[in-house]
């Protein structure tokens, strides 16, 4: 029945039963939206046949790209002894965790969640437990998720009045304006000014180490650090995005900044559901279920923790990632993907660049490489997204707006076709 269905018509009977015909907070515009009805490698194929080069990743934990022999392999083998368990642990949740404490920096102690939006909750949650405080300090721009304490001040209109932040969404209780405060990233002397006059009720920074397409200044994260250190604030990183991909021991490694805890999402399974939140021993202690009805006890429970097919797949993903040329052949590859597109911009009189470093890149129209979430705001993120939208006609699947990943699969005949890609894009600007 499925396969006989048009491409119209899957539209047609999703608009009948999901909201905007979409999934959240992403629907594509009706000219540039399609049906997946595969992926492989770097290729995703849709219901009507059509082929794209996929730079989305799967939001970037794909970093082995679709279908990876070895992961599929993974994933069917456990799936022949069981898909799903509850109450008790299971040999895949155990043996990732051993490999999940080993990989990361900070960690003496791993607890499994299920999205990157359930680490960043319970990690502020284990920071609040501790700590015994209830503030929040989040940076202008940043995305940790869809949960209430994470909606604020991610794509506000204009620029913050710190600490002061700006609700995303409606449903947010009011109560959480003076619990969650906002500060700009890559700006330590503002930071500074919020902790020192919030320093006895703030519990923790949450960050991210890269964000979107910004990296840090020299000394952002150093200075973030000390700060933490000289108010006694917990510094959390969300790695989501950066865990494994920056590095094998992700922004931690390769910035040489360790964290008080860290958020990871998808990518620690493979792109399964899998999380986790990772820490020292004595944070990561607050959330034992051997302390509940203690005052400091940080409840952290869900029916998919630790799930045996997710755990399979990420330790087959961490395998493939432990070769040791797997970072240095993906970071070449993107640094190629990102000359070849600008030389395309220069060569077509497009005043646009392509920002980026490792396996990160982004085309935008904006004279200078990004240093805050300001900068984004007075760029031209209407030409930006209009000019991505072509990319999609012409077979890159990109989202408007939005950063893109390399992965170890890339070719350079997906280079070859991106570039004729960008350079149709270019003509039809």
């Amino acid at each position: 029945m499925s396969a006989s269905r048009s491409h119209n018509k899957w539209y047609e009977t999703a608009g009948n039963i999901l909201p905007g015909a979409g999934l959240g907070g992403y629907s594509l515009d009706e000219d540039i939206r399609f049906v997946i009805e595969r992926g492989k490698g770097s290729r995703l194929y849709d219901v009507r046949g059509r082929e794209y080069i996929d730079y989305v990743g799967g939001a970037g934990v794909l970093i082995l790209g679709h279908a990876f022999p070895s992961v599929v392999a993974a994933v069917q083998e456990q799936s022949a002894k069981g898909i799903h368990f509850f109450g008790t642990l299971n040999e895949q949740c155990i043996l990732l965790a051993e490999e999940l404490v080993d990989a990361i920096p900070c960690a003496e102690k791993i607890a499994y969640c299920t999205t990157g939006s359930e680490a960043t909750f319970y990690a502020m949650r284990i920071a609040r437990a501790y700590t015994g405080k209830d503030k929040i300090l989040k940076l202008e721009g940043g995305y940790h998720g869809n949960h209430d304490y994470s909606c604020y001040s991610v794509t506000p209109p204009g620029l913050s009045n710190y600490p002061v932040g700006q609700p995303d969404t409606a449903g947010m209780p009011d109560v959480l304006n003076e619990t969650v405060l906002i500060g700009p990233y890559n700006d330590l002397s503002t930071l500074r000014s919020i902790l020192e006059a919030n320093k006895d009720d703030l519990a923790a920074i949450i960050l991210e180490p890269v964000q979107r397409i910004i990296f840090p200044v020299d000394g952002f994260l150093e200075g973030v650090r000390e700060l933490c250190d000289e108010y006694g604030i917990l510094l959390i990183f969300d790695e989501v995005v950066t865990g494994f991909r920056l590095a094998f021991g992700g922004a931690q490694e390769y910035f040489g900044i360790l964290p008080d805890l860290a958020a990871y999402g998808k990518i620690a399974g493979g792109g399964g559901p899998v999380g986790c939140v990772a820490g020292k021993e004595d944070l990561m202690e607050q959330c034992n279920p051997g302390n509940r009805g203690r005052e400091n006890y940080a409840y952290i429970n869900g029916t998919l923790h630790g799930n045996p097919v997710g755990c399979a797949a990420g330790r087959a993903t961490l395998e493939e990632l432990r070769n040791p040329n797997f970072y240095s052949n993906l970071d070449a590859h993107a640094e190629k993907t990102r000359n070849a597109c600008q030389d395309v911009l220069n060569q077509k009189g497009v005043p646009a660049r392509v920002i980026g470093r490792q396996s990160f890149w982004q085309i935008v129209f904006m004279e200078n490489e990004p240093s805050d979430f300001g900068d984004f705001v007075n760029a031209d993120m209407t030409r930006s997204r209009f000019f991505d939208t072509l990319q999609m006609h012409e077979g890159l699947y990109v989202l408007p707006n939005v950063r893109r990943f390399v992965s170890g699969v890339h070719s350079d005949d997906d280079l070859n076709l991106t570039v004729e890609a960008l350079e149709r894009a270019c003509d039809a600007l």
